[in-house]
């Protein structure tokens, strides 16, 4: 039986080849995306194993999936309501990966919606030899010197996904690092809010209450593919998955990441925030 890993088909030899864009795939990569999206919505669940505990608040299932020869496991959750005092939503994992996508961030694993029991929800393809940020800290491993650089372009890459967002849940257990010591990250049922708090100050600033939380550096792609987003494009990408006020709070969002942007610019030099 084949067991591929999402880590050594889209990730691989990524550095080597984009050293300059961590955490995003290189074309090669983003062109399997499709074969993953396609795996997760037909291959045939062999195996399901109902996540709970204190750390799986949505309890999510771990199911075990295979296509041929090819076999490999998917987390699937269909989270809808509030949770653990929090307001969640399983349409906001495919919503992430979607956006993503559109946005060529390469972050988030491929996420699709699948029934499972009967039921609608995500389901998003499950990340093999990584650790997560929180064991990382935990075990005090350190990042080799010649990836802080890296490390540092992608920290800031976090931040200003989780301000576009308003993932407001982003935590060390949802921040995977692989071998090659790039992120991934996971579990956005928490995000896409619209209320006044989400609409008025982004997440992720100066102001943050651990401490100043800078995206300090940014791909100027990024930056260009944010300042021309619409609402008709959002919804194009989403479809149904997000309501009108969800869209547009992405884009009152968007502008107050991009005044931040001019803020950091002005600051610091615009050679020295956008690479």
């Amino acid at each position: 039986m084949k067991k591929v890993t999402i880590i050594s088909v889209l990730l691989g030899l990524a550095l080597l080849r984009a050293p300059a864009l961590l955490a995003q795939f290189t074309a090669e990569e983003v062109a399997q995306r499709a074969q993953w999206e396609d795996f997760l919505k037909t291959a045939d669940i062999i195996k399901e194993f109902h996540m709970v505990g204190p750390e799986s608040v949505t309890s999510p299932w771990r199911l075990t999936l295979q296509k041929g020869d090819l076999t490999h496991d998917g987390l699937w959750k269909n989270a809808s309501g509030r949770m653990g005092g929090y307001i969640e939503g399983w349409q906001y994992e495919i919503c992430a990966y979607l956006l993503d996508k559109e946005l060529g961030l390469n972050m988030v694993p491929p996420t699709v919606e699948r029934r499972f029991h009967g039921d609608r929800g995500s389901l998003q393809y499950w990340i093999n030899d990584c650790m997560t940020l929180k064991e990382k800290e935990a075990k005090k491993v350190k990042t080799p010197s010649y990836k802080v650089y890296y490390w540092n372009h992608a920290t800031y890459l976090q931040r200003f996904w989780d301000n576009l967002i308003a993932n407001e849940d982003r935590h060390t257990n949802q921040i995977l690092i692989t071998k090659d010591w790039r992120w991934v990250l996971i579990d956005h049922s928490r995000s896409f809010r619209s209320s006044g708090k989400f609409t008025k100050d982004l997440i992720w600033t100066e102001r943050h209450p651990e401490g100043p939380k800078l995206m300090s550096e940014l791909p100027r792609a990024i930056v260009e593919k944010i300042k021309a987003l619409t609402f008709e494009q959002i919804k194009g990408v989403t479809g149904d998955y997000l309501t009108d006020a969800e869209i547009k709070a992405v884009l009152i969002r968007r502008d107050l990441i991009l005044k931040e942007v001019e803020r950091l610019i002005k600051k610091n030099g615009e050679e020295n925030v956008l690479y």
